[in-house]
């Protein structure tokens, strides 16, 4: 037993020379390749300056190391850190530091008693004086990432501005107005905004419109189609997701749709498709403005305008108990009902010649010329799909034709195999206007734009005189009065 315990006893006093020994060369080490090294006590005041930081002195202020030795570290080393050092007992390892001096960059240690552990001072080493000529490259490949990143959120935003305005919604008929009348007003407004209407009727370009018009036009435009994305992964794409709520989440976390909204707007499409598992977590974020991340026990304050959209019947969803009654009423403070296309015929000539520049934009070419017959027959049919239908069935036809021209033949030929048996009828044309010789009377084509414009309204709305009358902007009671005198005038003709 004797004999085994020296040797136990030496190899603590081995390993303890060998640590003495590993301090000294590592402090002759960085004081012989760095720039510069200096100590400071436990109070920071200056007490030894290596060989190195000497070159220094001069644009400090200091002709000697006496004069510069004694002095708190603050008072003789513009910018430095060395008292947070002193204070926390943390190391600085990499830092840049700029004063009269130039611009170094630097490591700060702190120094403790070997058997007590207590903090008695800190070192100040000056790794590179040059940092511009010394770090290049690195300072190269860390602008190239800062430019990269730029572009990134260049693009990020520019794919989050708003793609339409009021203009973008094309059409004059009575409808059409009044569809671009509701949509100037709710943009005047803050309050949620619930686009109703058949799918391709244009309730995404409405909603752009109606943010570029309102005061959030500088902030974002953020979509979620709530039908394509999986009900498991819809409440992390609306309230983000806390980092490492998850196996496999991402550390830092994601902002959800939500937050990357603030300031702006946030468009819930095909929101009659939202889960009911989710629709409490939309209401109370409605209500209280804020939002509870995926994984988070707090809660975040968001701003944004929400605008909805749906193709479905939200009202009978409401009776059925598949929506929420209260977050119908929540989304329904401004709706706007977009007409099918078949309730704005008229507009369909305008609305052909746009796509077709649109058509002509995308692929290079010379827009397609429809006949005046071809027109027609487009301005007869139901469209149940109405203008995104509108649009594939003169892409089709464009394909069948062997120039830019489309006659009759070919969009019949599309509706044909499209399983349409039954192709309405073409619209009449329009007369033209009368030869000066044959002009009738002033009142006479004043009452006909007249009744054509009631007939209009009454189509558009269906037959209901009410909203009839709110579309021409007269009274019921007008209405009537004019309905009368058309009868009349009918009976008379």
């Amino acid at each position: 037993m004797s004999a085994t315990t020296p040797s136990a006893q030496a190899l603590p006093l081995d390993a303890q020379s060998i640590l003495e020994l590993a301090a000294r060369s590592m402090f002759q080490l960085f004081s012989s390749i760095s720039q510069g090294m200096f100590l400071v006590d436990r109070t920071g005041r200056i007490v030894w300056v290596n060989e190195g930081y000497k070159r220094f002195l001069p644009a400090l202020g200091f002709s000697s190391v006496d004069q510069f030795v004694g002095h708190m570290v603050e008072d003789v080393v513009p910018n430095t850190q060395m008292r947070r050092v002193l204070e926390t007992g943390q190391a600085i390892l990499i830092d840049l530091l700029t004063n009269k001096a130039g611009t170094f960059v630097v490591s700060r240690l702190p120094l403790r008693d070997e058997d007590t552990g207590k903090l008695i001072g800190a070192i100040g080493i000056v790794l590179f004086d040059h940092p511009e000529t010394t770090l290049q490259p690195l300072i190269s490949k860390f602008a190239h990432l800062q430019r990269d990143l730029d572009d990134a959120r260049r693009e990020l935003a520019s794919q989050r501005r708003t793609k339409y305005t009021l203009a973008s919604f094309v059409g004059g008929s009575p409808a059409a107005v009044e569809v671009k009348r509701q949509a100037r007003r709710a943009a005047l407004s803050s309050s949620p905004v619930l686009l109703l209407g058949e799918t391709g009727t244009g309730k995404e370009l409405l909603a752009h419109a109606i943010h570029a018009a309102s005061g959030r036009a500088a902030g974002p435009l953020v979509s979620v189609n709530i039908a394509a994305v999986p009900d498991t992964l819809l409440e992390a794409e609306f309230f983000g997701v806390a980092p490492g709520a998850y196996t496999g989440a991402d550390r830092r976390g994601r902002e959800g749709k939500f937050k990357l909204a603030d300031g702006g707007t946030l468009f819930l499409d095909e929101i009659g498709d939202m889960p009911p598992s989710l629709q409490p977590k939309l209401l109370r974020a409605l209500q209280e403005g804020e939002i509870e991340p995926l994984g988070s026990n707090k809660v975040v304050p968001f701003d944004a305008r929400v605008i909805a959209a749906t193709s479905r019947d939200l009202a009978s969803l409401v009776r059925e108990g598949k929506f929420r009654e209260d977050l119908y009423y929540r989304l329904n403070v401004l709706p706007i009902r977009v007409p099918p296309l078949r309730e704005r015929r008229p507009d369909i000539p305008s609305l052909v010649e746009v796509l077709a520049e649109d058509m002509a934009l995308r692929s290079g070419s010379a827009p397609p010329e429809l006949s005046g017959d071809a027109v027609a027959l487009l301005a007869a049919q139901n469209w149940r799909g109405n203008i995104r239908e509108l649009r594939n069935v003169l892409e089709q036809a464009a394909m069948r034709s062997d120039s830019h021209h489309i006659e009759v033949r070919h969009l019949e030929e599309v509706f044909r195999e499209a399983g349409i048996k039954q192709i309405a009828a073409p619209v009449p044309a329009v007369p033209a206007a009368a030869a000066p010789g044959a002009l009738r009377p002033l009142a006479q084509q004043v009452a006909e734009l007249e009744r054509q414009a009631i007939d209009a309204a009454l189509s558009a709305t269906g037959g209901n005189k009410l909203a009839a009358a709110k579309l021409l902007g007269i009274s019921r009671a007008k209405l009537y009065e004019r309905l009368e005198s058309m009868s009349d005038f009918r009976a008379d003709a």
